[in-house]
């Protein structure tokens, strides 16, 4: 304790203690024994709780007693009254309370006090929400607690509004208290969803369906109440700069947009025969029932993912069969099907075509903004000043120079670019731990401007040389790409979903780190790689090129595996299509 002076204990204290020790422990294990013994005989009576007690008393993380308990109090509920029942119910609950108090993040107490309320004949509720209040007064980050007091909400028929005004009323005393920020995020959706649908009053038991929940209902909140809880979270950063709790929800508001189901590209090839598919999101093609019809006549083929890594895939390919589509005098018409969610998408391939395709660009689908209407940014825009206002009072705070970028991305994410990466310098300096984190979130938004500009000028190269960049994302947006540029930069792989770019012809990728190619998996029209100046060492690491059927130009010059013996010969046979090696 602070301000007390620490005695050391002599050799006999410490003896005395030991003995003392062995004797609880003595004690501990003959009545554990019991318990095990007793139930493996089957005996559900009144000693089998006293000794369950004893034991749980020292130890309420004893799970395999609390399910003994159960079977014990379920077989008292086949032999007592009801009235008798509700006594015993009772009398465990007040057991557990005691078991909290000597645990008051114990999971087996708290599981096993849901467990009574939902069976007692006559729960008290209002005692269980007193309860709950108790104690995260004493511990408002008590994560067992808020779970059981969201069953005990759900099962007393409390309103969302008096849940909302309880949130409110934890945060207007303390605006540390994350738990509260987070409850209240699976609130509003269903106080104030975004659907026209009426919300559900109440979070009751369900009769004839189930209530809304925070894990079945959209997470979307209508725009008036979202601007709404602007001004609450600015006032809590406002007061305390340095705490991330309302930050993150703050980051919550800006960013809660879910991406609609949908196929957002079709592409299909002559030469190769290959069709590709790309989704809105990972799924697994071999499971959500994917049907491809050409002509009119539905098609028997094989999806498979771009890389064998890869179960769930935004970009699945199959092969036609031969001689389906290869006359160029002839006109096809493709149809795909998303059985499962009951999309298809068209993609005509005209005659004197070698191929064509069907997409929503990134600008349709709106991947890159905040989901605030065109109407609002001006709010968003008072939200950027007033970010501005707080980091002139407080300029080495990372989380308002974080927020003050993202405010920038929901506006404008091709204006505030350098501003943007000024930000960037900044939190790199003063949240130095976290640099690494910082050079990949701003690699993946200098990637999402690029592809903005990419299709701003409708051109199928991608060329972001020279923006330090030091990860690859959003690969599955470039599937139509075929020259890519990622020279001078810090990248050090080309991940597997580098395979995505099937209609790939150049890559460029000279003077980084690069020592793995694993990405460059079986690309039909990769022709030319460039890799000046990188770190590729062994033979291995080339091996993925093997898998590329059309590559006739590498560039290894400035990289280690250079230095092996015999390197040409080497090459030669690992890549007999290569006809310009640069060594």
């Amino acid at each position: 304790m602070h301000g007390r002076l620490k005695v050391k204990s002599t050799a006999q204290q410490e003896e005395q203690k030991r003995q003392e020790r062995e004797k609880k422990l003595k004690i501990f294990v003959a009545v554990r024994d019991a318990c095990f013994s007793k139930r493996k005989e089957g005996i559900w009576d009144d000693e089998a709780l006293k000794l369950t007690q004893q034991v749980l008393s020292s130890n309420p993380d004893f799970a395999t007693l609390w399910n003994y308990r159960k079977e014990i109090l379920m077989h008292q509920e086949t032999v007592k009254e009801k009235d008798e029942v509700q006594t015993i119910y009772g009398a465990e609950l007040s057991f557990l309370e005691s078991c909290l108090q000597t645990n008051p993040k114990s999971y087996g107490s708290w599981y096993h006090r849901g467990w009574v309320s939902s069976r007692m004949p006559k729960p008290d509720w209002a005692r269980e929400l007193t309860l709950c209040d108790r104690c995260l007064s004493l511990d408002e980050r008590n994560f067992h607690c808020w779970d059981y007091r969201r069953m005990v909400v759900k099962m007393s028929g409390v309103s969302v509004d008096q849940e909302l005004a309880f949130t409110d009323r934890l945060i207007g005393s303390n605006f540390s208290n994350y738990s509260s920020w987070h409850y209240r995020s699976t609130l509003l959706p269903l106080l104030h969803p975004e659907s026209p649908e009426p919300p559900s009053p109440c979070l009751k038991p369900a009769q004839t369906s189930p209530p809304p929940s925070p894990q079945t209902h959209s997470h979307r909140v209508c725009e008036e109440q979202l601007l709404k809880e602007y001004e609450l979270v600015q006032n809590a950063f406002f007061t305390d700069p340095n705490d991330q709790s309302a930050w993150f929800y703050y980051r919550w508001l800006l960013g809660r947009a879910e991406r609609e189901d949908m196929i957002s590209c079709v592409y299909v090839s002559r030469d190769e025969e290959r069709v590709a598919v790309a989704f809105s999101r990972p799924v697994n093609a071999q499971s959500v029932g994917l049907l491809l019809v050409l002509d009119g006549q539905p098609q028997r083929v094989e999806w498979r993912s771009v890389h064998p890594r890869f179960k769930h895939s935004p970009l699945w390919i199959c092969d036609l069969p031969p001689g389906t589509i290869s006359d160029i005098s002839y006109e096809h018409n493709l149809t795909v099907h998303w059985t499962e969610k009951h999309i298809h998408r068209d993609c005509a391939l005209y005659t004197g075509r070698t191929e064509s395709y069907c997409r929503d660009s990134a600008m349709d689908q709106e991947l890159f903004r905040s989901e605030l209407s065109v109407e609002k940014t001006s709010v968003l825009q008072s939200e950027l000043q007033s970010c501005n206002q707080l980091q002139e009072l407080e300029p080495l705070n990372k989380w308002c120079s974080l927020t003050i970028i993202l405010l920038m991305r929901a506006l404008d994410p091709l204006g505030y670019e350098k501003e943007m990466l000024a930000h960037f310098q900044t939190l790199r300096e003063v949240d130095s731990m976290r640099s690494a984190y910082y050079s990949d979130l701003c690699s993946k938004f200098m990637i999402e401007n690029t592809i903005l500009k990419m299709e701003y000028a409708e051109v199928r190269v991608f060329s972001i040389s020279d923006k330090n960049l030091t990860t690859l994302c959003h690969l599955d947006q470039l599937l139509l790409v075929t020259h890519i540029n990622l020279s001078s930069n810090q990248l050090q792989r080309l991940p597997p979903q580098f395979a995505m770019l099937q209609c790939l012809e150049v890559l460029e990728a000279d003077n980084n780190s690069i020592e793995n190619l694993e990405g460059l998996y079986h690309l039909p029209k990769l022709e030319e790689v460039l890799l000046k100046n990188n770190k590729i060492s062994t033979l291995a690491d080339l091996q993925p090129l093997a898998s590329c059927p059309k590559l006739k130009r590498l560039d290894l010059r400035g990289n280690p595996v250079t230095q092996i013996a015999n390197v040409e010969s080497e090459l030669a046979e690992l890549l007999p299509a290569v006809k310009d090696l640069l060594l």
